[in-house]
């Protein structure tokens, strides 16, 4: 039964991944990458990391992409996104997206309801050994990590404000 979970699970994943990739709307665009976040949260769920795929949910899907947000609206500024932006809340936009995380909530519901069999059961991993890890050895790539995410929204903050004053002079 896992094994049926996990293949659609890497389906949506791989579907949403592609349809991030195509959109030529960037608001569309961070809507599917937040299906394929999800979409791995499940995956890491199945193979026996709750925690992984809380982190998941939290860091990437939840901070990460409202920090890529407020970049795209921070680009996008202008007496036109008014308009635009009131076509992109339409409802038809957000069937997709919908859809798939429709498909991925019941899936974890049954993983989580389903009891697993003794085969397949990994070792959990407690959230004290993955700090452990994170900030152990892999403390400069998390430093250079939050550096980068730094410096990219300082980026787009100057590339907005330069694209704000070339519109009004």
């Amino acid at each position: 039964m896992e094994y049926i979970l996990f293949i659609i699970a890497a389906a949506i994943t791989i579907g949403s991944s592609i349809l991030a990739l195509t959109r030529l709307n960037a608001s569309h665009a961070l809507i599917y990458l937040v299906v394929t976040l999800l979409a791995l949260a499940v995956i890491f769920f199945l193979l026996g990391a709750p925690f992984a795929a809380a982190l998941q949910i939290v860091v990437y899907a939840g901070a990460i992409v409202v920090l890529f947000l407020f970049v795209v609206m921070m680009l996008n500024l202008g007496k036109s996104s008014v308009e635009r932006e009131q076509r992109w809340l339409q409802p038809r936009m957000w069937y997709g997206p919908a859809v798939l995380s429709a498909i991925l909530f019941a899936i974890l519901c049954v993983a989580i309801y389903d009891s697993p069999s003794s085969d397949t059961t990994g070792t959990m991993v407690s959230p004290k050994e993955v700090g452990t890890e994170l900030f152990g050895p892999y403390i400069i790539a998390v430093e250079l990590a939050g550096f980068l995410l730094l410096a990219g929204l300082v980026g787009a903050y100057h590339l907005g404000r330069r694209y704000l004053s070339d519109r009004r002079s």
